[in-house]
């Protein structure tokens, strides 16, 4: 399917080094750097609420305690209270 781009002449003058340096077309750059582009992004999309989130809570590192669920209201109110002491809050 053809489809025309307009480049700039820095962007052209890339593209055709690029090409030359890898000893193919043009438009197999072109196709190679959309699907590099494209890909990810499309991916990133397609994941769910729960595996983003899934996703990111298993990269960060577990604080060791077991209490937290149960005693995060004191534990909050405790850290409130040392910042106060410090003087940051």
């Amino acid at each position: 399917m053809p489809v025309s781009v307009r480049l700039d002449k820095d962007t052209e003058e890339l593209l055709e080094k690029t090409a030359k340096r890898l000893g193919t077309t043009k438009s197999e750059v072109v196709k190679s750097s959309i699907r590099q582009y494209c890909e990810p992004i499309l991916e990133k999309k397609s994941k769910s609420l729960y595996e983003f989130i899934k996703e990111h809570i298993d990269s960060l590192p577990s604080s060791g305690r077991s209490d937290l669920s149960v005693r995060h209201e004191e534990l909050l109110y405790e850290m409130l209270q040392e910042k106060r002491r410090q003087g940051r809050l």
